[in-house]
């Protein structure tokens, strides 16, 4: 892997019948570039450029059938400064591929030429501190849910009654 590749640690357990070697490059192919079946768009674009790759892949001791399958993933395959594009990615729809009898993500590791992309918040929390005229303290909010489908006065009704109890902001 490059340095600036973002390397995933999966918890691999084939199906029956299905090499380790293949679920491991299954995990890479379908969390990056890869489908089921050949598109025709594949033609379009350089998929080398943008594959993940399984580049180890090691028994877990004292389980059966069980693999730590090694992903490197290159920066051109994500968008830059989006945390949701990024896991979405690598732990979309490839938990529900149908090689393996289980699947879990054990480790990320995320390069600073990655990081460096997200601009971070555009003031500190003194300016939120500021704007509550809230001090000495922790601030405290919470997530109005349902976060759907509530209509605009309950929605209003169920941020007046968070904010009266006490909670300094909710989202």
């Amino acid at each position: 892997p490059k340095d600036t590749d973002i390397l995933a640690a999966f918890r691999v357990t084939p199906q029956p019948g299905v090499p380790p070697e293949e679920a491991g490059a299954a995990v890479a192919a379908e969390s990056s570039t890869g489908t089921w079946t050949t598109v025709w768009t594949d033609g379009l674009t350089s998929l080398d450029r943008y594959k993940g790759r399984c580049y180890d892949l090691e028994p877990v001791a004292g389980e059966e059938n069980q693999y730590i399958a090694y992903v490197a993933y290159p920066l051109d395959l994500f968008e830059e400064g989006s945390v949701t594009n990024m896991f979405t990615s690598i732990v979309g729809n490839v938990f529900g591929f149908k090689a393996l009898r289980a699947l879990r993500l054990e480790d990320l590791r995320i390069p600073p030429a990655y990081t460096k992309t997200f601009q971070g918040p555009p003031h500190g929390i003194q300016v939120e501190r500021d704007k509550l005229n809230k001090y000495g303290r922790p601030l405290l909010g919470c997530t109005i849910k349902p976060k759907l489908g509530l209509s605009a006065k309950n929605y209003g009704r169920a941020v007046y009654e968070c904010l009266r109890g006490g909670l300094d902001f909710t989202k």
